[in-house]
């Protein structure tokens, strides 16, 4: 029961952590600076949150908590790093519709590098909710005409990528407080783009959303996140992920009224009825599941 427990507790900071992420398209749209801009000042916003954050909840075990993440740490900010990089620049060479699609076969990526790594079997019912969930997103974008480029596409696959290592890095030391790891993130994600970016200079408007961004989208997903899927089996943490593909156009809908289309209605729906399904199935095999002896 216990397991069952914190089980269900990861699943829910998961799913809420992607209501707080699915704003980073409408936010990403608002925003008028270039990309390496919006990543340099998205990503300082980010790292003071979580490092107030984590000094604000450890005190004087601050340093102690940062040297424990250890080097499985590092690489999963080397991870998230990429994968929020990529999204932002993602964003200004290809079209959202490749992005949500390339981003939904992170479950699939998630399975297999699971099992490679830890061993960590997929059930069927799972597999079925995954292939659901990605058809859900192809049909919520079959409507879109606009093409993306070769680029863009390859900085979607990076993203899904980064995010697929960091999820499944997050389970296998789902001992050890990853919040470190991703306020590195965040760190290494403001050094690169300071390099990259001509100027860092935005007007009054853009810091206000980019703060937000940062703040509020990235860092308070991250808090989310790195805390909720540690509990939950890689795949079925990146499938939850899913989430954030259908969730994104509703809030672009409601901000900047632009309606999704039929398709994505339906779609979106297929993925929502896929992700209940899956947990609705997990629950009751919880609860049948022989005790342990």
């Amino acid at each position: 029961m216990l397991a069952a427990a914190v089980h269900r507790k990861g699943t829910v900071l998961i799913v809420i952590a992607m209501f707080v992420w699915s704003s980073g398209g409408l936010l990403a749209r608002l925003i008028e600076a270039e990309g390496w801009t919006v990543i340099f000042w998205r990503t300082f916003f980010a790292a003071a949150t979580l490092f107030l954050y984590i000094l604000i909840r450890d005190r004087r075990e601050t340093f102690n908590v940062f040297r424990n993440m250890g080097w499985p740490g590092v690489l999963m900010a080397v991870c998230f790093c990429t994968a929020s990089t990529c999204f932002v620049l993602a964003l200004s060479h290809t079209t959202v519709a490749n992005i949500l699609i390339i981003q939904s076969t992170s479950p699939f990526l998630a399975a297999l590098l699971a099992f490679a790594v830890m061993g960590e079997t997929v059930p069927p019912r799972r597999w079925i909710a995954i292939t659901a969930a990605l058809a859900g997103i192809v049909l919520m974008v079959s409507q879109s005409s606009e093409r993306g480029t070769v680029t863009g596409d390859l900085l979607a696959i990076g993203a899904a990528i980064g995010f697929t290592g960091a999820t499944v890095l997050l389970r296998r030391q789902r001992d050890v407080r990853m919040t470190p790891a991703a306020c590195l993130a965040a760190v290494l994600g403001c050094a690169i783009a300071a390099f990259m970016s001509p100027s860092v200079a935005v007007s009054a408007p853009d810091l206000s959303i980019l703060a937000l961004f940062g703040a509020g989208q990235l860092a308070l997903g991250l808090i989310l996140y790195t805390s909720g899927a540690r509990h939950v089996p890689a795949a079925e943490a990146a499938l939850l992920g899913v989430l954030e593909a259908i969730l994104s156009p509703i809030w672009v809908w409601l901000v900047v009224n632009v309606n999704p289309g039929p398709y994505a209605i339906v779609g979106g729906g297929v993925v929502l009825l896929a992700l209940a399904a899956n947990t609705i199935l997990d629950a009751r095999h919880a609860r049948i599941a022989p005790p342990a002896l």
